[in-house]
């Protein structure tokens, strides 16, 4: 047995001693369900798991009660595992059930898997503590691991906030995954964002009897909308615009509504694109106040830069999860994808399909003919270096930009289950999930020994992200005077 296969075996053997315990914070992280900048409760169950285990705990870090840092070790160098633990509002589901049961009305859920996001960085960072300690006084093996508590991912770009307050500016790489339908490297650039309110005041009045008295903020969203809509034309063909009316003003419809609110999500691969769609749908909102006769106030709420791949780290990421394998199931799991995949459309399976061959390439157009029919992927898909878009976006995407990240999906749910949905709710308080998640967190500790083992890769991954950065510098996309924010409404 060689040295690495010394070091995959010793790793599996740590983490998976601690399963039980692993998956009991992942199911309280499920049960607690908190939304963007509240997760009070998940930041602390979190915490407190680390700081019993040993590692040095600084909480509300960057000005964010809910963001903290866990660190053991000491020196260089100092490697990252990136923890997420927000959830997604109305998404309530019962646990392992396979037909949509909402536990609570309108509740909140974890349709992204964020409950097995972040303890499966959480189980890395311990399973590399424990391999330090176990190796640190025959090898001399020194570094830091740290595990990086980065709340507001879902639509609060909690870890941008993070970056512009210098919360990573000593670390030398970064490492994390997220839960999905299949096995593979995040190998692809994402979608940079802007989100911001638009808030619309005008002057009530009885809509029948002197509505020319009236001057209607709905009427003004109304108008800005359909105005972006036209816009949509004009835009780079990259380029993605959301909104929802957030605020209608009222639920009488004779009374001409004086207060109304609309939040714009504005997408684009470069940032300098989305800050001109945000100058246009600026510009509309004036226009539809000037329309209407009202006022417009706008409020920054966030943004996030795209995601750069770092393909050094990539490599040593899949070499990893090569040699850890995919999770291997059991019959029980198998017929529980297999019922859950009869729910799925035959449009999410082939969005799933998509995104395997636009992050593996040509070979993972051979590699997907070769899934047909099945209900759950037990193997790794192709890696390639792919320049294919991501249509979507993530804060990771600023990490990437000041330090060398990488990072992997790792299935946890059946194959074509897309997110965001009840499917991913109750298949991540699953056995599915948990099993997906503990081999996450393998792939991660082993990525970041072999970082540690292996300083020419982090210097190679640090000229790679140095180079990219000389030709476009990073600027923070969050103006200095803009602070997170909790979900409105």
């Amino acid at each position: 047995m060689n040295a690495t296969d010394d070091t995959i075996r010793q790793l599996d053997t740590l983490i998976e001693s601690k399963r039980d315990r692993f998956i009991d914070y992942a199911n309280q992280v499920w049960e607690l369900a908190e939304t963007r900048f509240e997760e009070t409760r998940s930041a602390a169950t979190l915490s407190d798991a680390l700081e019993a285990e040993g590692f040095r705990v600084e909480r509300g870090i960057a000005g964010i009660d809910t963001a903290f840092v866990a660190s053991y070790g000491s020196g260089k160098p100092v490697i990252a595992l990136l923890g997420e633990y927000d959830a997604l509002a109305g998404l309530s589901q019962r646990g392992e059930a396979s037909d949509a049961e909402p536990l609570i009305p309108d509740g909140n859920g974890h349709g992204c898997g964020h409950n097995l996001l972040g303890v499966a960085a959480l189980a890395g960072a311990v399973g590399v503590r424990d391999y330090l300690e176990e190796r640190r006084s025959k090898q001399g093996l020194a570094g830091t691991i740290r595990f990086y508590g980065c709340p507001g991912e879902e639509g609060g770009s909690g870890k941008t906030f993070m970056v512009r307050e210098g919360a990573f500016d000593d670390v030398d790489a970064a490492l994390t995954w997220h839960p999905q339908a299949f096995n593979a490297i995040f190998s692809t650039p994402t979608l940079a964002n802007i989100q911001a309110y638009f808030r619309f005041k005008g002057t009530s009045a009885h809509a029948a009897n002197s509505p020319h008295l009236g001057r209607s903020a709905l009427d003004a969203v109304e108008l800005m909308n359909v105005g972006a809509n036209y816009l949509r034309e004009h835009i780079v063909p990259d380029a993605r615009l959301h909104y929802s009316i957030t605020r209608t003003g009222g639920a009488s419809p004779n009374v001409v509504q004086a207060d109304a609110e609309v939040l714009y999500l504005m997408r684009a691969r470069r940032m300098g694109d989305v800050q001109a769609i945000f100058e246009r749908v600026q510009k509309i909102a004036e226009g539809a106040a000037l329309m209407t006769g009202t006022t417009v106030e706008m409020e920054f709420d966030k943004a996030c830069s795209g995601y750069r791949p770092n393909r050094t780290l990539e490599k040593l990421m899949q070499s990893r999860f090569e040699a850890f394998g995919a999770p291997h199931h059991d019959d029980k799991e198998k017929a529980y994808a297999e019922r859950i995949h009869s729910t799925v459309s035959a449009d999410d399976l082939r969005t799933t399909y998509a995104n395997i061959v636009s992050a593996g390439g040509a070979a993972a157009e051979v590699y997907v003919d070769g899934l047909e029919g099945k209900a759950l992927v037990d193997d790794i898909a192709p890696y390639s270096a792919s320049d294919a878009l991501m249509y979507g976006s993530t804060d990771v995407g600023d990490v990437s930009w000041v330090v060398p990240t990488a990072q992997c999906y790792v299935n946890c749910f059946a194959l074509g289950t897309p997110l965001h949905t009840w499917q991913v709710v109750a298949q991540g308080r699953s056995s599915l999930g948990h099993k997906g998640m503990l081999q996450a967190a393998k792939v991660m500790a082993g990525t970041a020994v072999a970082l540690m083992q292996n300083p020419a890769a982090l210097a190679e991954a640090r000229e790679e992200l140095d180079k990219a950065t000389q030709r476009e510098p990073y600027r923070c996309p969050i103006p200095d005077d803009v602070t997170p924010s909790p979900l409105k409404g």
